[in-house]
């Protein structure tokens, strides 16, 4: 949830940014914010948001993993649905995978069941040429996610970057956000050595981190911050892939689902993977048991 979270503030603070990046040929001066949810029951509003550019709507999705119930181009159907019945404009959807995955799934851009076909544009941020994201202030906190041979190099550049920003206030921003992102590929005692939190702690995102609970442990300093976010995101992540068992296995054990809950993000991850191969109970627990 930190990473969505954050994503959001990113975009919603600088949507002209987004436009010049997702949509160059539109113009970006006049960028409107759209509520994220629309009537009747929301589908999932965690890590989306609508910019309005003209007559054209920009839905991002922001992902950290390609796993997800409903599943992503389910969700992106029904969305584009929704939103064209509302504004009856062109939309324009686009799915940003933020951590670097092997999952065939991070290479789905369309929903196509029978004749149904419905495209979408797919990012994944480990490919891209981490120079324009350099170049825009409001981006850099995604800049440690993109391509790069040296992920250490990569992130002493954006902090670089950081630091020539003007305005106090909008500097204190960005470093904060990137803190968050970049926690999805760096430990924290690295970070910790490139930003200090004094340099963080007036930032108004920083506060609502705090005040919201989101990452808490940002007010004793970056590590423990991260790695609760990340504790998070390992919660959030199981009970996603719970779901997902339950439609491909049926009901799942008391003792199966401890030995779920005590699996590490990785192992989590991998099962996400190997669980679309499961057809029977004992295809779990063979799993289980192929960790041991």
């Amino acid at each position: 949830m930190a990473y969505d979270n954050t994503c959001k503030y990113i975009a919603s603070q600088n949507p002209a940014s987004f436009v010049r990046w997702l949509l160059p040929n539109e113009e970006s001066t006049n960028v409107q914010i759209l509520k994220t949810e629309l009537p009747a029951e929301p589908i999932r509003a965690d890590s989306l948001i609508l910019l309005q550019v003209g007559n054209t709507i920009l839905h991002l999705e922001f992902e950290r993993l390609p796993y997800s119930d409903p599943p992503i181009p389910e969700r992106m159907i029904k969305y584009w649905v929704r939103l064209y019945s509302k504004y009856r404009c062109r939309i324009e959807q686009v799915v940003i995978f933020l951590k670097r995955s092997d999952s065939p799934l991070v290479f789905t851009d369309r929903f196509q069941v029978g004749n149904t076909v419905h495209p979408y544009r797919v990012i994944r941020l480990w490919e891209e040429d981490p120079a324009p994201f350099l170049a825009e202030p409001a981006l850099l906190p995604l800049a440690p996610l993109t391509r790069t041979d040296s992920p250490r190099v990569l992130l002493q550049q954006v902090v670089a970057q950081v630091e020539l920003i003007e305005d106090p206030a909008q500097r204190q921003e960005i470093l904060t956000c990137t803190a968050v992102m970049a926690g999805l590929l760096h430990k924290p005692n690295e970070l910790a050595q490139l930003l200090r939190e004094d340099n963080m702690e007036e930032s108004s995102f920083y506060q609502a981190i705090i005040e919201k609970g989101v990452q808490r442990g940002l007010q004793q300093g970056i590590q423990q911050g991260i790695q609760q976010g990340i504790q998070q995101s390992i919660e959030r992540e199981t009970s996603v892939i719970m779901r997902l068992l339950r439609r491909r296995v049926g009901i799942l054990t008391p003792t199966t689902e401890e030995r779920i809950r005590g699996l590490s993000i990785s192992q989590l991850e991998n099962l996400a993977e190997a669980l679309l191969d499961f057809s029977a109970p004992e295809d779990l627990t063979a799993w289980l048991d192929n960790l041991n």
